[in-house]
């Protein structure tokens, strides 16, 4: 008898610290897979990756498919079993898109450091995610509509160059990561973790009632993912919308249709039965951030005050 794979225990997501910008895009996405993939974006040691391990341990049981640094179209979308190959036997080994999502399984595909993958492999990365159909046409093999699904998440550290305008257009919610900045919450992160630490050392009943937590919370956004479809985007809230996106004078429509996605994922997740104003200014930073264009030195800008001001005032001019 085959002995369960037990569940990795990593540091529990509700005792993550200091990271709710990302905490609140993944559990959008999450809820609301339509809104598309999260990149969040931050120096190096900003618990990025922590936060996404703590996640999708929480909602899928298990740790992310990691797509690593370097890695090569075989891997990435699938090829021939070399080893086979040599005994003369052709056997198709799929790739790490099937691993986090092909066959009815759902769970994270984890790319860090993104903006050091090859562009044409990031593109049809998030094809994949936002069409949840693979498609392989490569070394004699044509696998068509395969299906997959999976939650894509990217991180990268801006300081290592970015992602061209295209590609961070294709992503649903952008979010941008920072180091704790008081010493209180700094002095949390250190006693969080060094009592994690413990509590591995210790006895197993006590791990596991730290994830009591996690389980509450799974069962709230999957309840609030139950409900996404019943939650009512009135005209006003559309009209908001354009308005936002005329006042960003953003290129196409994407932006606009992911933040009234996002709204509506976070209308959700309150239990509010409609998508209000309220609902957009909370999404329009993730959903518009990245879709704004660049500062003068070609980088990601920074929501800001003013920005928030532009929103207030095309809601209210438009409600």
């Amino acid at each position: 008898m085959t002995e369960p794979t037990p569940q990795p225990f990593v540091l529990p997501y509700t005792r993550v610290v200091a990271q709710e910008g990302l905490k609140k895009a993944l559990e959008i996405a999450y809820v609301s897979p339509s809104v598309g993939g999260v990149l969040a974006t931050g120096r190096r040691g900003t618990a990025k990756s922590t936060t996404v391990r703590a996640f999708a341990r929480m909602v899928f049981g298990d740790l992310p498919v990691t797509l690593p640094i370097g890695a090569t179209d075989d891997r990435v979308v699938g090829g021939w079993n070399v080893d086979k190959l040599l005994q003369g036997t052709s056997t198709w080994m799929p790739g790490l898109i099937e691993e986090a999502g092909g066959e009815g399984r759902t769970g994270v595909l984890y790319i860090d450091e993104i903006n050091l993958l090859e562009d044409h492999l990031v593109n049809i990365i998030l094809d994949a995610a936002a069409t949840g159909i693979l498609t392989v046409q490569r070394d004699g093999v044509s696998r068509r509509n395969v299906a997959v699904r999976f939650n894509l998440v990217g991180t990268m550290n801006p300081e290592e160059g970015g992602l061209r305008p295209q590609l961070l257009d294709r992503f649903g919610l952008v979010v941008w990561v920072d180091s704790a900045g008081s010493a209180g919450e700094r002095a949390e992160i250190l006693t969080t973790v060094l009592e994690f630490e413990r509590l591995l050392a210790g006895p197993p009943d006590q791990l596991l009632a730290a994830y009591t937590a996690d389980e509450q919370r799974r069962g709230q956004l999957d309840a609030a993912r139950e409900r996404v479809p019943a939650v009512v985007v009135p005209e006003k809230a559309a009209t908001m919308a354009g308005a936002i996106a005329a006042e960003f004078s953003l290129e196409g429509h994407r932006g606009e249709l992911a933040m009234l996605r996002a709204a509506r994922a976070i209308a959700a997740i309150a239990g509010a039965a409609e998508v209000n104003a309220a609902h957009l200014a909370e999404a329009a930073p993730l959903t518009l951030v990245h879709r704004r264009g660049t500062s003068e030195s070609g980088t990601l800008r920074r929501w800001s005050a003013e920005d928030d001001a532009i929103v207030a005032r095309a809601t209210s001019a438009a409600g």
